[in-house]
């Protein structure tokens, strides 16, 4: 399964945002990518920080991120929050 999401933090995918969404999705068991939310292009590994901060995804793009596994659902819904959130 894959969900599209803006990425609201202004600092994009990168420095804080990034180590939160590695770490949330390090939580799950299941295959999770990430990468834009274009047809072609190439999704990385969700748990790798070097390879979520070299997408490059600034505030306002849009990813795919792409879950296959158990608890593929929970994570997606749990990396679109951490996606979806203004850090404070």
């Amino acid at each position: 399964m894959d969900r599209a999401v803006t990425v609201v933090p202004e600092a994009g995918l990168h420095a804080r945002p990034a180590s939160r969404f590695v770490q949330t999705a390090n939580e799950f068991e299941c295959d999770l990518r990430v990468g834009p939310a274009d047809e072609s292009a190439t999704l990385v590994n969700a748990r790798s920080m070097l390879a979520v901060t070299g997408l490059g995804v600034e505030h306002g793009e849009t990813v795919s991120i792409v879950a296959d596994g158990d608890d593929a659902e929970a994570a997606l819904n749990a990396l679109e929050s951490v996606l979806s959130t203004e850090e404070v």
